[in-house]
C-alpha cells in the first residue's frame, strides 16, 4: 500500500510513526503529550494531502464527462 502513496503522504506517515515511538519513550507526561500532538498533526497533514490528491483525480474526470456529453 505505501508504494502507492505520494512522497508527501509517505513522509508525513513516517514522521507520525517517529512521534508515536518518541511518545512511548517519553520521560514526562508533558513530553508524551507533545509527541502525541505532533503525531496527530502529521496524520492530519497526511489526510489533507490524500484529500487534495483524490480531489485532483475527481475534478478532471468530471470535466471530461461534461466535454464528452457536449460532443454527443
Amino acid at each position: 500500500m505505501l508504494q502507492n502513496l505520494s512522497a508527501e503522504i509517505r513522509e508525513c506517515l513516517e514522521h507520525a510513526e517517529t512521534c508515536k515511538g518518541l511518545a512511548a519513550r517519553a520521560h514526562t507526561e508533558s513530553e508524551r503529550a507533545e509527541y502525541e500532538r505532533m503525531q496527530t498533526s502529521w496524520y492530519t497533514l497526511a489526510n489533507s494531502y490524500a484529500f487534495t490528491e483524490s480531489l485532483s483525480h475527481f475534478v478532471p474526470s468530471k470535466q471530461r464527462e461534461r466535454v464528452c456529453k457536449s460532443i454527443r
